[in-house]
């Protein structure tokens, strides 16, 4: 969803090490839409493979995972289920504005303005189901366990982490909040930098937890409250939230109604701005996502046979670099050794 929650929460810097031996629940689709939209040529186009196939995001998680693998992270990559129903308006405003972003590329194209070109295909980005299947093929190559949520990846990460099952989520956005996540953390990179889509500016980044109890206490607030102000601003079941509502504005109103939620709606005059999109619904919706416990979480020998025929055969990267990185990653796991789950929650 990308809440726009960044200058209300606070934050505290942590390094890699203070995860070795934790169990990570990611939220993949977002990890994936990073890669799509930040590995591309320096027009701004996609990598691909001989066969015209796009290669970023597989780029990225194979570098990406394996870079944390060998720092002895427990990872697991959840992925989204099926969204729920109010979510499809969002996904029809989202494809306006590819089309728009698709009708820009292309006029930058034929004007040769490789700066625009640059922003407005990292726009386009669109994530098939044949690039999910490939990562997902990749992960287990890797031996890591994938969880398949009924619904929102962000939902499910959360549940892991609430029931014990997982130390924290790992993602950029700060949806999971919303969804009761304990423990959310951003910025999970061992280059210490993140470039900046649409652009080859790289900016400086550190990992940083968040705390649910931390943000609620500091805030005043309940996780109820944290819901409907999340509504106020904008979720994905209602893009944009209450036009001229920020999140201070937000956090006032919510302050000053409490728990009178039908009040606070009312005030800001929901209706007017969502005729069809009962405010209640979007609440519901958020507070009562489908989860699931039907997952199993099992870390396996890398398969390096399937690993270089995916990669090396199937989408050309550099055997060497492949062997290299798979030698580095056998080497890891011996030093970490075999330990029981409990270890690393």
């Amino acid at each position: 969803m990308g809440l726009q929650f960044k200058e209300l929460v606070i934050r505290k810097e942590i390094s890699i090490a203070d995860l070795k031996d934790k169990i990570l629940a990611i939220d993949s689709m977002n990890l994936l839409y990073q890669f799509l939209t930040t590995i591309r040529s320096p027009d701004g186009t996609v990598l691909t493979d001989s066969k015209g196939r796009v290669t970023s995001h597989l780029i990225g998680l194979f570098s990406r995972t394996t870079a944390l693998m060998e720092q002895g992270l427990k990872l697991v990559f959840v992925f989204d289920g099926r969204s729920p129903a109010i979510k499809q308006k969002t996904w029809e405003k989202r494809k306006e504005v590819k089309m728009q972003a698709a009708l820009q590329l292309k006029e930058a194209e034929e004007s040769g303005d490789v700066e625009s070109m640059k922003k407005f295909a990292a726009r386009t980005t669109v994530l098939t189901r044949e690039m999910i299947h490939d990562a997902q093929e990749l992960l287990r190559a890797l031996g890591l366990p994938i969880v398949q949520a009924p619904s929102e990846g962000e939902a499910q990460t959360a549940y892991m982490v609430k029931t014990g099952k997982a130390y924290a989520s790992i993602s950029q956005d700060y949806d999971n909040l919303i969804f009761g996540c304990p423990r959310l953390i951003r910025n999970l990179s061992l280059e210490g930098k993140r470039k900046k889509p649409g652009a080859l500016a790289y900016e400086k980044i550190k990992p940083e937890i968040i705390l649910l109890q931390d943000v609620l206490r500091e805030l005043k607030l309940t996780d109820d409250q944290l819901i409907a102000l999340a509504i106020l601003v904008g979720t994905d079941y209602n893009p944009g939230g209450i036009k001229g509502i920020g999140p201070k504005t937000g956090l006032k109103l919510v302050k000053e109604y409490g728990t009178d939620f039908p009040g606070l709606f009312a005030k800001v005059e929901w209706a007017k701005h969502y005729p069809d999109l009962p405010w209640k619904e979007v609440f519901d919706t958020i507070k009562h996502i489908p989860v699931t416990d039907d997952f199993v979480l099992e870390w396996k020998n890398i398969d390096e046979k399937k690993l270089l025929h995916l990669l090396v055969e199937e989408h050309n990267f550099a055997e060497e670099r492949v062997r290299q990185k798979i030698a580095k990653l056998k080497e890891a796991q011996k030093e970490i050794g075999q330990k029981g789950l409990g270890s690393y929650i």
